[in-house]
């Protein structure tokens, strides 16, 4: 079973799905005590329209964020964080070097290879330029 000691711990959350997989995964592997940052990048299309308004998007954050805190437990500061960017990774990172993160801690998400030709790979994106080590949690029970 994985054991997370970290003073500072930043969660990436993508969605309401991957907020619950993500907080229930950290809640069985981390200390009672510490600092985590859920943390929500809206992704800027670089100069196209978006397609939802900010508030719209900031809205959907607040939702992820609700479902992850109702997953998590312990005695554990939970803080959140909105971030804008162009690239998903780099905003990641950015922000958890500004944070003064000491560990990133992300949970696996399903997608093709096309999926991952088309849009990136933010995972390992963010796993050759993280500033601060990652870990991949296990699904809740492994």
């Amino acid at each position: 079973m994985l054991s997370i000691s970290a003073d500072t711990v930043v969660v990436p959350l993508a969605s309401e799905d991957d907020a619950a997989t993500t907080a229930n995964a950290l809640s069985a592997a981390i200390d009672a005590e510490g600092r985590v940052v859920l943390l929500h990048v809206i992704e800027k299309a670089g100069g196209a329209p978006d397609k939802a308004s900010v508030e719209q998007r900031e809205d959907r954050a607040a939702e992820i964020f609700a479902v992850a805190r109702d997953h998590l437990s312990g005695d554990r500061t939970i803080e959140t964080e909105v971030r804008y960017g162009t690239d998903v990774a780099d905003t990641i990172a950015s922000a958890a070097e500004a944070l003064d993160a000491d560990l990133i801690a992300v949970s696996p998400r399903e997608a093709g290879r096309l999926t991952r030709l088309l849009t990136g790979d933010t995972s390992l994106s963010l796993l050759t330029g993280s500033p601060v080590p990652m870990v991949v949690l296990p699904e809740a029970g492994e």
